[in-house]
């Protein structure tokens, strides 16, 4: 059967979007109904249950240990460390309860996501996680420190997206990468430092672009080059003498130095998507894809739509998919859910082969579930209330047709229909604790407005000793005192109430390790909080949007996430092939 085209009135943000004859086709292989709020409303609605960043000290509610959480004691959930809430020392069923049709769904799935048992911060059974504990959405780590959404890394600090690197700081989206700092969608590095764009490239500083390449400073767009600076050619004698001038430590002139590199970025032209090996596909940085549209960080994706840090390959028919991976399938409108799970609709945090979960958090090894929170080697069970298969069978449509008869109304009135992801309001989370607040930034009086909850963040007990216009201006000579200071940082001192809406601390202290670090590869140290250093990195990085353009050199039309507003010249595939390559 063919579709048309479809114009909807998004529910949340008033305006018209598409639901194309590929988005239909999907819903009805789903058997759902189609969404009533956009793509933009559907991401930032998933982006708000999910706290990356943000980590409290607490005690297990049941070792009584003491553990990292993503929440705050008594937040009001209940908090157990990853071995007891992976273990069988408590039981999940006791929090079941009836299907109540005189409530809405959404109503009683609240009741029963405040009262089963949260993991505290998510790491998968068997992370293997030595030396790790300040770290969030990750799995074998070793003498990590605050790292998030990484994997199988070791000495790295202050980063998320780091896969399978070593001793590197303040990056993101690297891979394969080894003594890096401030690096950015950077593959097989070594020595890379301030550089964006980078693959198989060593000892190289602010560039852009490189592969195959060593011993390059402020370069972009090279290939198997060496000893270039600003995109010459030098002798290796010569190219060594001028680094030494150029590379003094100098927070100053590295912040001069950075200033330069991108202004050089910019007279040279980029390709409209970041990615190879693709078939049909829309977004940015995928690679090794097919038929993967409006798509965000994938890899060996296939027939995928509106989908999202999608790093683990690989994945199947997916629409609506945020982040994981490893095998799965069928997946709509969900949430950091992975290896191997299968027909997951509108859910979050479905781990190790679920299959058929529908409004259903932080399950595992489990099948046929629906409303359900925490089940491990389950089936048949709706709100953590056990059923026969033929009771299950008869039961869930009831549910279903009650949701669309009795949808539930979050506190500006929006409707919620079987067929919508939980509203934000239910997240356990404040809207300035996820990384909703990331992609979709609002003030706090805005969240107020539109019924999400803001926290406030109490200011560090420790005061800050020094300010970040007191450290010295590059890193020769830097006594290990400095690791007593407690540093003031900059966003805060221009602008405490803009530098809270990312979560700024206020005020950082340094570890040995980075201190000797930035020693070694003469650094200087930095003047602003991680959680700062990290919202300015990711300014370096494409928004996950899409305009439509035309090359800048052949006049071809592109859909691209470079915005039209901005400088850079944004080239097809075939003209930046042409000339790039």
């Amino acid at each position: 059967m063919e579709h048309s085209n479809k114009d909807e009135i998004c529910q949340n943000c008033k305006q018209q979007f598409l639901i194309e004859p590929d988005d239909i086709a999907f819903y009805d292989m789903m058997h759902v109904p189609a969404p009533t709020f956009c793509p933009d409303c559907r991401l930032q609605r998933r982006l708000a249950y999910r706290n990356e960043r943000s980590l409290y000290k607490i005690k297990c509610a049941l070792c009584n240990e003491d553990t990292f959480s993503i929440a705050e004691q008594g937040n009001p959930y209940t908090m157990y460390c990853a071995d007891c809430w992976y273990g069988d020392g408590w039981d999940r069923f006791q929090y079941g309860r009836d299907y109540d049709f005189s409530r809405p769904f959404m109503e009683q799935f609240k009741d029963l996501y405040r009262v089963v048992p949260v993991r505290a911060r998510f790491v998968t059974s068997g992370s293997n996680l030595i030396n790790s504990d300040y770290t969030n959405l990750v799995s074998h780590l070793k003498n990590c420190y605050l790292v998030y959404n990484s994997d199988y890394d070791e000495y790295c600090s202050y980063g998320s997206e780091i896969e399978s690197s070593k001793d590197s700081i303040d990056c993101t989206m690297i891979e394969g990468c080894e003594s890096c700092y401030g690096c950015l969608n950077c593959q097989k590095c070594y020595r890379a430092f301030y550089s964006v764009d980078c693959e198989n490239s060593n000892n190289i500083w602010f560039s852009k672009n490189l592969s195959g390449c060593n011993d390059c400073f402020g370069c972009m767009n090279l290939r198997k080059k060496s000893y270039h600076i600003f995109n010459q050619p030098y002798s290796k004698e010569a190219y060594d003498q001028k680094l030494k001038t150029l590379l003094n430590g100098s927070w100053s002139g590295y912040a001069k130095l950075a200033e330069q590199a991108r202004d050089l970025w910019l007279e040279h032209p980029v390709k409209y998507i970041h990615g190879r090996q693709n078939t049909s596909v829309s977004g940015d940085y995928i690679n090794n894809s097919k038929e993967v549209h409006r798509t965000f960080l994938a890899t060996e994706a296939q027939n995928c739509k509106y989908c999202m840090w999608l790093l683990i390959k690989p994945v199947k028919d997916c629409w609506d998919y945020t982040e994981y991976g490893d095998g799965a399938e069928r997946v709509i409108d969900s949430l950091t859910s992975g290896l191997g799970v299968a027909d997951i609709k509108y859910s979050s945090f479905m781990v190790k082969e679920v299959f058929d979960a529908s409004y259903s958090s932080d399950c595992q090894l489990s099948k046929h579930v629906f409303g359900c929170v925490g089940l491990k080697n389950a089936e048949y069970a709706i709100l953590n209330k056990q059923y026969s298969k033929e009771e299950y069978e008869a039961l869930v449509p009831k549910i279903i047709q009650h949701m669309h008869d009795m949808p539930y109304k979050d506190a500006k009135g929006r409707g919620y229909k079987y067929g919508e992801f939980f509203p934000i309001e239910l997240s356990r989370f404040a809207y300035n604790e996820t990384n909703a607040q990331e992609y979709f930034p609002v003030t706090k009086e805005q969240a107020i407005e539109q019924g999400y909850r803001w926290k406030d963040f109490e200011e560090k007990a420790h005061q800050p000793t020094k300010k970040w216009s007191e450290l010295p201006d590059d890193s020769t000579g830097i006594e290990d005192s400095i690791l007593n200071e407690t540093i003031l940082c900059q966003a805060w001192d221009e602008s405490s109430t803009k530098a809270q809406e990312h979560n700024c601390t206020k005020a950082f202290r340094l570890t040995d390790y980075e201190l000797q670090f930035y020693k070694r590869f003469n650094i200087p140290l930095p003047r602003q909080c991680p959680n700062t250093r990290h919202f300015e990195r990711l300014k370096l990085r494409n928004p996950f949007k899409l305009w439509d353009r035309t090359c800048a050199k052949c006049q071809a039309p592109i859909q691209t996430s470079y915005d039209p507003t901005k400088p850079e010249i944004v080239y097809c595939e075939k003209c930046y092939q042409s000339e790039i390559i």
